[in-house]
C-alpha cells in the first residue's frame, strides 16, 4: 500500500497552530529560581507507630511556594529527596506531579517520607532521636515546570523534633 501527500497550499489550521507555538516559545520562560520562594518551612521525625513491633520515624517537612514573579506559574512539580547529611546520599525521595499555586501560592505541603528508622521497644522515640547512631538527614526540595531540568530550590536539615501530626 502506498501513502500519498497532499501537494498545495498547507492548510489555514497548521499555519495557525504553529503561529501560536512560536508565540508562546518566544514569549520567554519564567526563572523558576529565581521566581519561586520556600517560606514557612518546619521540619521533624513523624511518628509513623509501630510497624513489625518496632517504633518508627520518618522524617517529614512543611513549607509553602510563592511565586514572587509577575508571571503565571504553572505546571509546576516537586520531587523532595531526603538526604543524609553526612554523606548527601539519597535516603529517600517523595515525587508530586503538580503542585498548584492560588493566588500566587500553595497551600501548606507537607511531604513525608516512607522509609525511616526504627526502635526497639522500651526505647523511646525521643530516646531513637538522642541515639548515637541517630543519622541527620536533609529535605532537599527540587522543583520543575513543564518538561524542564530539574532545580533544586531549598535544602535544610531535619531537626531532631518529634512529630505526632
Amino acid at each position: 500500500m502506498r501513502r500519498t501527500r497532499r501537494k498545495g497550499p498547507v492548510p489555514r489550521l497548521s499555519v495557525l497552530a504553529l503561529g501560536v507555538v512560536c508565540l508562546t516559545s518566544c514569549a520567554g520562560s519564567v526563572d523558576v529560581k529565581t521566581a519561586l520562594q520556600v517560606t514557612d518551612v518546619s521540619t521533624g521525625w513523624f511518628d509513623a507507630g509501630v510497624v513489625d513491633g518496632k517504633n518508627k520515624l520518618v522524617p517529614s517537612v512543611t513549607f509553602r511556594l510563592k511565586n514572587g514573579s509577575d508571571r503565571d506559574l504553572s505546571a509546576i512539580a516537586l520531587n523532595v529527596m531526603f538526604k543524609f547529611a553526612d554523606n548527601d546520599d539519597v535516603h529517600d525521595e517523595v515525587f508530586k506531579q503538580r503542585v498548584v499555586l492560588e493566588n500566587k501560592q500553595t497551600e501548606l505541603i507537607t511531604v513525608r517520607s516512607q522509609v525511616g528508622f526504627t526502635g526497639e521497644p522500651p526505647q523511646t522515640r525521643l530516646e531513637m532521636l538522642q541515639n548515637r547512631s541517630f543519622r541527620d538527614q536533609d529535605a532537599v526540595i527540587l522543583v520543575r515546570q513543564g518538561a524542564a531540568q530539574w532545580i533544586t530550590l531549598h535544602r535544610v536539615r531535619v531537626e531532631r523534633k518529634l512529630l505526632t501530626e
